[in-house]
């Protein structure tokens, strides 16, 4: 039976993964074998449309160690990060994918170096073993995230890792309507430190996150952690502004020598198009951050817990 204070709790979100759950589960257990410490296996459904939830019931029933949770709908998988960190007792908690690519094997390393004195250990995938695309978009996503929030962020880490108990209520205190796990960790701080692990290929399947997807989760997260945008279009219309000073300073100066017989039709419509269209599209930045401040007050759950077995 597992102890209601488990040394190790690990935390997996669940969506389309009926057909590595129970290789899962048992990888899991065997890295546990090797660390020989009590812990417990939290596995949250993000009412995955395949049978992963009757999967999951029945190695429930036949494991003590195993907790299920299945949410009311499909919230994305950083909420259902969060709803599995809620249910954790353990000491430390181990935050891992379900498809493999981290491989529970290196739970061990990860603990071990913990035990250094370190109350966040993450996992560096030196060698991803992703299409080129999920690539090629997440070193995009890195790059310009840290741009916009003036940090830097290593896009050869991502969810996988051990954390202490602290840093888990700290991250759960975090009221952020937009969830992201890897930089809540990065936010709340804590004496950290990175291993290199290794990086398997999905073992089946492919990955629920298109292109779309990813970029809506890198757009909703710069919008959610930064403001820079603001201050870039304040710039871009100060320099306007400058521009528009110095031409007409210009054309003062040709007036007053005669200069002027006939203004161009062309220059006028490209510079009002122009304008307006400044105009717009920072109106249109505005408003998003006012969407989002909406969507903050309005206080509701980034998840729901529907069934716990």
């Amino acid at each position: 039976m597992v102890k209601s204070n488990p040394e190790i709790s690990i935390v997996s979100p669940i969506y389309k993964a009926e057909g590595f759950l129970d290789k899962l589960v048992a990888e899991i257990e065997k890295a546990m074998l090797t660390l020989d410490v009590d812990y417990e296996i939290i596995l949250v459904d993000d009412r995955s449309k395949d049978n992963s939830w009757e999967i999951m019931k029945v190695l429930s029933s036949k494991k003590p160690h195993v907790k299920s949770v299945r949410l009311s709908r499909n919230f994305g998988q950083h909420p259902a990060i969060m709803a599995g960190l809620s249910q954790a007792k353990g000491e430390w908690t181990v935050v891992m994918d379900c498809d493999l690519q981290d491989q529970p094997k290196e739970i061990v390393k990860l603990y071990n170096k913990a035990q250094e004195g370190f109350e966040v250990v993450q996992a560096r995938r030196k060698n991803r073993e992703d299409s080129f695309l999920k690539k090629l978009s997440s070193k995009i996503f890195s790059k310009v995230y840290g741009y916009f929030t003036d940090t830097k962020y290593d896009n050869e880490i991502a969810n996988y890792g051990i954390y202490h108990k602290q840093v888990i209520k700290s991250v759960l205190e975090v009221s952020d309507y937009i969830k992201f796990f890897p930089l809540f960790i990065a936010f709340v701080g804590y004496k950290s430190t990175s291993i290199i692990v290794e990086h398997a290929p999905r073992d089946s399947g492919t990955t629920s996150y298109s292109f779309s997807k990813l970029v809506s989760l890198a757009f909703n997260t710069i919008i959610s952690f930064s403001n820079k945008p603001l201050k870039l279009f304040v710039k871009f219309g100060m320099i306007i502004s400058l521009l528009s000073f110095c031409v007409g300073i210009y054309y003062i100066y040709q007036a007053m020598h005669h200069e002027i017989e006939v203004l161009g039709f062309t220059s006028i419509m490209v510079s009002i198009w122009f304008l307006s269209g400044i105009i717009i599209t920072t109106i249109g930045v505005v408003g998003i951050y006012v969407g989002k401040i909406f969507d903050q007050t309005k206080n509701r759950p980034v998840y729901i817990i529907d069934e716990i077995i």
